[in-house]
């Protein structure tokens, strides 16, 4: 199922009203020259599968190693951003609507301005599939911002109910004029892929604002990613320049190479845990000779492409290599469209006060919680 939640000109009936604190300065104000109409669709799941200069390598790569043609080219093109929301409303491991408002407030002000923006949630499920394919993926990792029922934390010092605070998380999004898409059955990563290429398609530029390195076999000279830096509190975008310098390998071997190597924090395990000198270095190499791991199995397949160890390893654990890259793909054809709306200029004249709004509000709320507890444990 897809809901999206946007702005009335894209024809889509608004998700549930939401009180989560029973604050009306934010209900009450109404997205610019815009009225909020969801449209629900059915869905078949298909399995194919100035101040940002700092990288995550501390590192900048030579400025020979692009074509300034190329670079000018895609300077001039217009940007569409991308919000990858789940990630933000977190405070480390702990749910947090304070996080999501200071990331959401410094990405409007500092960022996308009035910049086109399309927010992506996690749909139910989201990881189904993958999981079916591996049991280990994402055995650990965070929960989806619908999926918090059973944080014991979340649900009493922040907004009570797992679905109250999606729907009040929607709800900021949509009072600032930004289009709100949940595909149930579908990760937000896999949405947001499948919407960059139609971005690309169109002649845009596209930037994904998200800390998830998953996001890195998209970075090309038209994709760009900007990430949270936490100890900064800013954000920092992070191109193909700083991909090359930080790994020292072309963007479009990013997902062969985790494939090889594993992805300890998604829980995918890498070919060193049965071969176990089979390493980096060597996984690199091999990348560099035959592009992509497909082409490097298939290879392997017919002739001597490395040493004894990984001849055997690429050969004998070839299934488990495809495996990986199954779990590890971003898939870029799920069923949604981009619509000519989504792509117009940000109206921002409501950030302000919905952003203050919501900052008010949690205040509120801390202050109430507070008082709560210093009456239990007086009383």
């Amino acid at each position: 199922m897809i809901e999206l939640a946007v702005p009335a000109n894209v024809h889509v009936r608004p998700y549930l009203t939401l009180q989560p604190f029973d604050v009306n300065s934010i209900s009450s104000v109404k997205p610019r020259t815009r009225t909020t109409t969801t449209r629900t669709l059915e869905t078949k799941t298909s399995f194919v599968f100035g101040a940002f200069n700092r990288t995550l390598g501390g590192q900048l790569a030579a400025k020979g190693d692009f074509n300034a043609d190329d670079q000018e080219k895609s300077k001039s093109k217009k940007r569409v951003f991308f919000l990858d929301v789940n990630p933000l409303c977190y405070e480390g491991s702990t749910p947090s609507l304070r996080s999501f408002g200071r990331w959401v407030s410094l990405f409007f002000d500092q960022v996308s301005r009035s910049d086109p923006v399309i927010a992506v949630l996690d749909g139910e499920r989201g990881n189904e599939h993958r999981r079916q394919l591996l049991p280990s993926y994402k055995a650990h990792r965070r929960k989806s911002v619908g999926q918090l029922t059973t944080s014991r934390r979340f649900s009493k010092d922040h907004v009570g109910r797992s679905h109250d605070s999606r729907q009040f998380v929607i709800d900021v999004l949509q009072k600032c004029n930004v289009p709100v898409v949940k595909i149930d059955g579908h990760e937000a990563d896999d949405v947001v892929a499948t919407l960059v290429e139609q971005v690309l398609q169109r002649g845009y530029r596209a930037v994904i604002a998200s800390p998830d390195k998953d996001f890195k076999q998209l970075i090309s000279e038209d994709v760009q990613l900007v990430m949270p830096l936490n100890d900064l509190e800013r954000w920092s975008f992070y191109t193909i320049k700083h991909y090359i310098a930080q790994y020292n390998c072309d963007p479009h071997s990013d997902l062969s190479l985790r494939c090889i190597m594993g992805d300890e924090v998604d829980g995918v395990p890498g070919i060193q845990h049965v071969v176990p000198g089979f390493g980096r270095k060597t996984a690199l190499k091999l990348l560099k000779k035959h592009g992509s791991l497909e082409n490097l199995l298939n290879a392997a397949a017919v002739r001597t492409v490395g040493r004894e160890y990984a001849q055997e390893a690429l050969t004998k654990y070839a299934d488990y290599l495809r495996r990986n890259y199954e779990v590890l793909a971003l898939r870029r054809d799920i069923n949604i469209h981009l619509e000519e709306e989504w792509l117009i200029e940000r109206d921002t004249g409501n950030d302000s006060i919905i952003l203050s709004n919501l900052f008010t509000s949690l205040e509120a709320k801390q202050n109430l919680t507070q008082q709560s507890r210093s009456h239990f444990s007086n009383g």
